[in-house]
């Protein structure tokens, strides 16, 4: 166990997917950046979602993501659908919309 697990949001699992990339202290975390830090680790790990985005955030503020302020977490949300990874055919996450409401049908 590292020193990134005593940030806010930071469990082992995240801090293990952290030094994969190559980020393994607090310091190497604020020069990367959320958004940098959770593009390379989507790129390890397909699932890499806004909630996590949201967590290094955090981590990086020292609050917990739920405490951002909605400034903050809307232009995560703008980033995070700008980046993120297409899911696999048939496999729609859980608050994906269906296909009624991507096309307007119905």
């Amino acid at each position: 166990m590292g020193e990134l697990v005593k940030l806010p949001n930071i469990a082992e699992k995240m801090e293990q997917q952290l030094a994969g990339v190559g980020i393994t202290t607090t310091a190497q975390l604020r020069d990367v950046g959320s958004r940098e830090a959770w593009l390379r680790i989507q790129a390890q790990d397909a699932s890499a979602c806004y909630n996590r985005l949201c967590g290094l955030e955090g981590a990086i503020q020292g609050v917990r993501w739920h405490h951002l302020p909605e400034e903050t977490k809307a232009e995560l949300k703008v980033f995070y659908q700008a980046h993120k990874l297409p899911r696999p055919a048939g496999k729609p996450g859980k608050n994906a919309p269906t296909e009624k409401e991507e096309t307007g049908a119905g």
